[in-house]
This record gives C-alpha cells, sequence and structure tokens, in this order.
C-alpha cells in the first residue's frame, strides 16, 4: 500500500468508529448495535496500534484523525462541520454571548497593546481602565517589545472567574504608569451593535447575531425605543450570519399575532416541528421594515421570512445568503464536536430557502455564490435574481414569493461600490483615525456624538492632513469627499464606539435612506 493513501485509509477507518458513538449512541442504549460497534472499536484500536508501533515514520494520529472527520463531514453538506477542541471554547463562548475575562478590546500599536474599549459592564471599566491605555505586563509576563500573538494574549488575560490579574498600564493622556488588579469575570458579547432613533417615530436596531443573549437585548433596546415615541421600527440583520433558531422565534414573536406560524423545521424521518407566535408580542401593531443583505444567514432568513410570508412589514436590501438546514451540536468526547445538519428549516408558507449544492460534495459554486452573483449582475439589479415558477408561494394577502434560495426582498436596492476604498487607502486611513484619536484623546473626549457630528473636521483640517499622507495617489473631488466621511466615520467609531459607526454612516446607507424615502411617501398619501 502507497503511505501516502495511509491516512484517507486510516481516517475512514476511525471516523466510522467514532460517527456510530455519535449517531447511534448519543447518551441511549442500542443493543442491537452493540456488537458490531465493540467490533470496529477493536479494529480501531488495533489499526492505531500498528501504525504507533510499526508504521515507518512518526505520525501524528490525533491530526490525521480531526481532518478524516472534517473530510468526512465535507462529503455531506455545506454545514456540517467540525470543530476541534482548541476552537470549541472561543465558538462557544460567541455563541452564548459571553466569556471569562477582564473585558476590554485591543490592538497592536506598534509593539503595545492598546486598549480600543472597555467592555461596558465588564471587568475592566469598573476598576478605570480607559480607552488608549496600554498594557505592558500581566502579573509577571512582559506584553510589550516582542512579537506576540492574539491567542497568546488572550490567554494571559482570559482565565477562570474570580481569578486575579495584576496589570501594568501606561495611561498616555497623564504620562502615568500604575498597577491594578482586575478580578476576571464574565463578559458580555453584545448581539445588539445599537438601538435609536433615526427621527421622532422611526426607531432603528442592529442585531449582529443570533446568540443566547439575543433576545434579552433586543427587547431591552425595543422597549427603550418605545418609550422614546417609536412607531415605526428598522431591524438591520444585514451581515448577520444567524445563531439560534430559537432566539429568532421569540424575536419574531414580538410582531406577530397569538397563532401566527413562524417557522417549521423537517427531520430525515418526516416528523415536523412547528413553532407559532404566543401572546407576548410588544410590537404587533408597529410597522416594521426588515434589512438583509447577500450575508443574511439562517435564522436572520427565518426571521424575514416569517415576517414577509405573514404580510406584517416590509423586507428591504438584497437576496438573502441561503441557508435552509438546521445544524447541532454534538460532543465528541474529547473537547471538541461536530455540527451536523439535522433538519431542513421551511417559512410559513412552505419555502425551502436553502440554495443549491451538490450532494456529498462542497461544490465550489457553493463557496463562490456570492462572488458569483457580483458579477452575474444580481447584486446591482433585481431582475437578475433568477427564480423558479415551481418554487412559487403566495402569502395570505397574495403576495408572489420564492423558494430554492434565499429571501428574496419586497423592495431592492443595490449593493454601493461608490462608497467602497481601496484597501491601500483604507488600511492607512485606519491607522491615522486611531493615531488622531490617541494623541487628541483629551480634547476630543470633550465633545458630545451630537457636536462631533456637526462640528468635527469642519475646516477640513484633519482630512487635509491625511491627505498629504497619501499624496502619491490621484484622486478626484468626488474620491476625496468620500474619503473625507469615511475617515470622519472611522474616527467616530474609534471615539465613540458603535454609536459613532452607525449614527455617522447614517446618512450614507443607502437601505436606511430608502426607508426614510418610503415612510415619506407614505405620509403624503391622500
Amino acid at each position: 500500500m502507497n503511505k501516502n493513501n495511509l491516512p484517507i485509509y486510516f481516517s475512514i477507518a476511525v471516523i466510522f468508529g467514532i460517527l456510530i458513538g455519535t449517531f447511534f449512541n448519543n447518551g441511549k442504549s442500542y443493543s442491537s448495535i452493540t456488537k458490531r460497534t465493540s467490533s470496529n472499536e477493536q479494529k480501531i484500536r488495533r489499526l492505531i496500534e500498528y501504525i504507533q508501533s510499526d508504521y515507518v515514520d512518526t505520525v501524528n494520529t490525533d491530526q490525521l484523525l480531526d481532518n478524516a472527520i472534517a473530510e468526512m463531514l465535507d462529503k455531506l453538506d455545506p454545514h456540517s462541520v467540525y470543530i476541534p477542541k482548541e476552537n470549541l471554547q472561543s465558538v462557544t463562548e460567541n455563541m452564548q454571548g459571553n466569556f471569562v475575562g477582564i473585558g476590554i478590546q485591543f490592538r497592536m500599536k506598534g509593539d503595545t497593546i492598546t486598549v480600543v474599549d472597555a467592555i461596558k459592564g465588564g471587568p475592566s471599566i469598573k476598576v478605570g481602565i480607559k480607552a488608549g491605555d496600554r498594557i505592558l505586563m500581566s502579573d509577571n509576563d512582559t506584553l510589550y517589545g516582542k512579537k506576540i500573538k492574539s491567542s497568546e494574549i488572550l490567554k494571559k488575560l482570559k482565565g477562570k472567574p474570580n481569578t486575579k490579574v495584576n496589570l501594568q498600564i501606561y495611561r498616555k493622556t497623564n504620562d502615568s504608569l500604575f498597577n491594578i488588579d482586575i478580578t476576571r469575570g464574565k463578559v458580555n458579547i453584545k448581539s445588539v451593535d445599537i438601538a435609536y432613533m433615526l427621527n421622532e417615530n422611526i426607531g432603528y436596531i442592529k442585531v449582529n447575531r443570533f446568540a443566547r443573549n439575543t433576545y434579552r437585548e433586543f427587547k431591552t433596546s425595543l422597549d427603550t425605543l418605545l418609550t422614546k415615541g417609536m412607531e415605526t421600527l428598522v431591524l438591520d440583520l444585514r451581515n448577520n450570519g444567524g445563531g439560534f433558531i430559537d432566539i429568532a422565534n421569540k424575536l419574531v414573536d414580538e410582531f406577530l399575532e397569538d397563532d401566527k406560524l413562524i417557522v417549521y423545521t423537517k427531520n430525515n424521518k418526516g416528523v415536523i416541528n412547528k413553532s407559532f407566535a404566543t401572546n407576548r408580542g410588544s410590537f404587533e401593531n408597529g410597522k416594521l421594515y426588515v434589512l438583509i443583505d447577500e450575508n443574511s444567514a439562517s435564522a436572520s432568513e427565518i426571521v424575514a421570512g416569517a415576517i414577509q410570508d405573514n404580510d406584517k412589514g416590509i423586507i428591504i436590501g438584497r437576496r438573502s445568503f441561503g441557508k435552509g438546514l438546521v445544524q447541532q451540536e454534538m460532543d465528541l468526547g474529547d473537547g471538541s464536536a461536530i455540527r451536523l445538519t439535522t433538519a431542513r428549516y421551511y417559512t410559513p408558507t412552505g419555502r425551502s430557502i436553502q440554495k443549491p449544492y451538490k450532494k456529498n460534495k462542497k461544490s465550489s459554486n457553493y463557496r463562490e455564490d456570492i462572488e458569483n452573483r457580483f458579477y452575474n449582475g444580481e447584486l446591482f439589479n433585481k431582475d437578475s435574481i433568477k427564480t423558479t415558477d415551481s418554487l412559487q408561494f403566495k402569502t395570505p394577502k397574495g403576495k408572489i414569493v420564492y423558494g430554492g434560495g434565499g429571501i428574496i426582498p419586497d423592495v431592492f436596492v443595490p449593493i454601493d461600490t461608490t462608497s467602497n476604498i481601496s484597501t491601500f487607502i483604507f488600511i492607512p486611513l485606519q491607522n491615522f483615525a486611531f493615531d488622531y484619536v490617541d494623541n487628541n484623546r483629551a480634547t476630543l473626549n470633550t465633545l458630545s456624538i451630537d457636536e462631533f457630528i456637526k462640528t468635527f473636521d469642519s475646516n477640513r483640517e484633519v482630512s487635509e492632513l491625511f491627505f498629504s499622507k497619501i499624496k502619491d495617489f490621484k484622486l478626484s473631488n468626488k474620491r476625496k469627499s468620500k474619503i473625507r466621511n469615511s475617515l470622519k466615520t472611522v474616527i467616530a467609531r474609534d471615539l465613540f464606539n458603535d454609536e459613532g459607526l452607525y449614527k455617522l454612516s447614517e446618512k450614507d446607507d443607502k437601505m436606511i435612506q430608502k426607508v426614510l424615502k418610503l415612510e415619506k411617501q407614505t405620509k403624503n398619501l391622500p
């Protein structure tokens, strides 16, 4: 046997044994497969012993196993995946919506860890850590003056709950050096980037994923905006890759009347599980817009599909990703896990919005679908979206909707390529913005977000300073105007975090402007 083929045969055998345990046992007892499982386990153990004791080269069997599991799942569908044990913690933290650490966002400034933001409610902000602080040491470990990976930094700063870490901090704003003890604790990874009023009666909520904490954050934001007089809500699900279905259902329940169907799933045995709205919705009588794009997937599409199929709101944007497969996480017993597709979900009218993929093979066309949409014109023109008559459905009010690959919006908004800035300019722009905020933090901190929006760079002094640093680029006046806006937005983000980013982007956001235009037209109707 060719030794190059050995990993393949070995991997298939090992995975076969492990997946039997995962699929069939799963905490249950199946006497009919006990003998077969025992036989396979013996075979695998013997094979491993042969390889470890007699194979001509040294073999990392753990790595072989990881590669083999990933390869097998790769043959099933595009969304069944293997999560190695070294990645499982971060994946779990992201989906649970929290982690244990000191609660900062940071970036490397030169060779030094620089705090970008002390996360609200986290341990660092409670002891006075501020944006712009440099972390020089963690306990007795030096964290500056050497090439250190972000993963290594995280290991020093994260840890078990209620454990202490002593940090040496340099504060540039007053040129001081001091030590401070921080007790690690639970830090929230927010799901709602921002919630604010676009005008006196239109509210805006941006949800970035559907984690365990998402509904709680969303409900708090919704209730707050209602107290401010919100009558119309813009729910932004752009670039939201999804998450937990039950969390998406809770969010939809805020909009739909009692007993309205939200979504249903069907597994390989044909078992159907339906989810319905309850009587707890607090925005059932409000007007709703949902913003989606080509990166809105999974749970985001459940929300958009439920709203569209129940004739509840208006979907604005571009065709969503097209993921209609449900995954279940299964523990493999060694700290790793798989996410296995166990069902398909369907919108209330019966649509499967899973886009096509080749069975038993991850097609490059599937992975390159978004890029293909750009080249075939779909991101620029709704007429370029391909639909199939056999996948046509009707909502209760007679609106035509389509299955077969994503949610097609009611109101199409093309991608805005004019606002794009080349990487060659945007990276220097980001660095310039960070340095500008870092060097002028004391003065900038005296401005409110509204004052910043009205007054910052009104004389173009800051933007002209930036242009002087990229003078080798030939820029038209129109291009310079776009760059000025981007520079101001990035500085606002560094200074005011998400509030600065979204409020500065609002006027150039084509989808938000489309909502405002539609609302204005509605008010002008006789």
